[in-house]
């Protein structure tokens, strides 16, 4: 018989990162088909993660922040502490859906967090993660399209960071999203790939929820969008 309950949310807290992908890397080789589903809830030490498709030119001064390679998708980023780190272990076989759903139900787990927060988050076509205007956060008004040549990315922040493996079917590592952080490190690579890409909080953007609170409205999000 499958197994058909609900992810269970584990509130890991501050964790060092080498250690949790491992973690996440012995859960999902050792699981099996009836392994219930998990979603870890981390914040990190300050730590740089590169992808599988990492290119070195995109880590510009790290100064004392280790680098660290991982297996997971897309380019460089940064995490540390105030940021809220979910790592969703979920048997998608199990779930029904490719890799192609999932993600988009991660960035809407985002958006329906930001949208309780009175923020509005936005998708970019083609880069992963969720963006809000700088100049109006609360806007609900549609991103428009830039002009041939344009910035992408002018007028925005990125303030959630998206990067997955999935293995057998089973997904690990996940997203991660800005609440109340030093943004510096930041300025330091050109996060996910994209020079002059700017990084955002929580905090900056007039919202006062603890680490806590943000996690935990995180963690359930998931949890209901990723049950069977």
């Amino acid at each position: 018989m499958s197994v058909s309950i609900a992810p269970r949310l584990l509130m890991l807290g501050r964790r060092p990162y080498a250690e949790t992908e491992q973690a996440m890397r012995d859960f999902t080789a050792a699981r099996d088909e009836q392994t219930p589903d998990e979603i870890w809830l981390v914040e990190h030490e300050p730590v740089y993660t590169q992808g599988l498709a990492g290119k070195p030119e995109h880590v510009l001064n790290p100064g004392g922040i280790p680098v660290v390679a991982t297996n997971r998708g897309g380019q460089v980023t940064y995490h540390g502490p105030g940021q809220v780190v979910a790592y969703p272990l979920i048997d998608l076989r199990r779930l029904g859906i490719y890799v192609k759903e999932y993600v988009y139900r991660l960035e809407h787990c985002v958006l329906k967090v930001l949208e309780a927060q009175g923020l509005t988050g936005h998708r970019v076509a083609g880069a992963p993660g969720i963006y809000v205007r700088l100049d109006d956060p609360r806007s609900h008004a549609a991103l428009t399209g830039p002009a041939p040549g344009d910035d992408p990315f002018r007028g925005l922040g990125k303030i959630a960071a998206l990067g997955i493996k999935v293995s057998r079917h089973c997904s690990y590592h996940g997203v991660a999203l800005n609440v109340a952080m030093d943004l510096s490190p930041f300025e330091r690579i050109n996060p996910c790939g994209y020079p002059g890409l700017r990084t955002i909080d929580l905090a900056t953007l007039g919202v006062s929820s603890s680490w806590a609170a943000i996690a935990q409205q995180l963690g359930d999000r998931l949890a209901t969008h990723l049950s069977p």
